[in-house]
């Protein structure tokens, strides 16, 4: 498989990506169930979640869709993130992108999914729904 042929599926729910202090406690609220992920540096804790999962007060950047690109991966294997993230940077889509050990997700904005959508797939890449 080449970078230019990638498939990504769309996941279903729309996220929020949270920051908490960096000596907060992992809340309750971040662990239950479903997609999230977790990481906590020197500066912050950074929680990505389903936002119907975060509470309204909690800092956040919502309305955040999920492409996930089908993996899994070889660690050898280069160039992932960069065949998708240079199309969409070249069309001005933001994106936050989270690694796991398979595989890669990305973030964009819900008012930019249908817009990142026709740039990968013009790119060579397939987009579809989860499911």
């Amino acid at each position: 498989m080449t970078q230019s042929n990638l498939t990504l599926s769309i996941l279903p729910d729309t996220f929020a990506i949270c920051r908490l202090d960096q000596d907060a406690q992992i809340p309750d609220w971040a662990l239950t169930g479903g997609v999230f992920s977790i990481t906590r540096t020197r500066d912050e804790l950074s929680i990505v979640r389903p936002q119907r999962n975060v509470p309204k007060e909690t800092k956040c950047e919502r309305g955040w869709r999920c492409l996930k690109v089908e993996g899994p991966f070889d660690f050898s294997v280069t160039g992932i993130v960069a065949s998708l993230a240079v199309p969409l940077a070249q069309a001005g889509v933001s994106l936050f992108v989270i690694s796991t050990y398979d595989t890669d997700y990305l973030m964009v904005k819900e008012e930019n999914l249908d817009q990142a959508i026709l740039v990968l797939s013009e790119d060579g890449h397939k987009v579809t729904a989860d499911g």
